[in-house]
């Protein structure tokens, strides 16, 4: 297991120029944008426009804070998306438009090479203690607000708003954590 410091992210721009991005993990570590396998950033979205085009990737997006966006994805009806959506699975190399509800928005991206690799990402609201069994080999829980504190065997650590947890070698692995906070969990699988 690996803490990821909030300070320690790595900022960088858009593919498309169009704003900034701040990459939490990827990987192959130090990869850029064009030879990932997997990555997991956030980025401020503060003007309408499209989304950059990622060819053999797919991405799973969800907003962390703000007012909603609404995406334009070629070939689909317009989708709202809010602080209390669901996470939404789509194709990162197609077209796709945003258009912003009431200024600006912070949304958590999930990226992995089709083909290769597959992932899925989920909220976990937590108030006091829960265990939680990890679901594939490459997991990364992000605690996007409050603060929790966890434990898997004898590795023990907290975590800080921003900050995350990157956990390899996981799968049916048990994480006890601990706290009040809203987090994210990314789990890459070989797809």
């Amino acid at each position: 297991m690996r803490i990821l410091r909030a300070s320690d992210h790595k900022r960088m721009p858009w593919k498309n120029g169009g704003g900034e991005t701040v990459e939490i993990a990827v990987s192959p570590e130090e990869a850029g944008l064009a030879g990932f396998d997997w990555r997991v950033s956030m980025a401020t979205v503060a003007t309408d426009g499209p989304f950059s085009i990622f060819p053999g990737i797919d991405r799973t997006l969800v907003i962390l804070d703000g007012n909603g966006m609404v995406l334009d994805i070629e070939g689909s009806a317009p989708v709202l998306l809010t602080v209390a959506s669901d996470p939404l699975a789509f194709p990162a190399d197609i077209p796709v438009g945003a258009r912003l509800q009431d200024g600006a928005i912070t949304d958590l991206n999930v990226m992995t090479r089709r083909g290769g690799l597959a992932h899925t990402l989920s909220r976990i609201e937590l108030d006091g203690s829960s265990s939680m069994g990890l679901p594939a080999p490459t997991c990364l829980l992000l605690c996007h607000s409050g603060a929790l504190s966890f434990r898997r065997g004898d590795e023990t650590g907290a975590l800080a708003a921003g900050d995350a947890l990157l956990i390899e070698n996981a799968a049916g692995a048990e994480l006890e954590i601990d706290g009040n906070a809203k987090c994210y969990l990314a789990s890459i699988t070989a797809g």
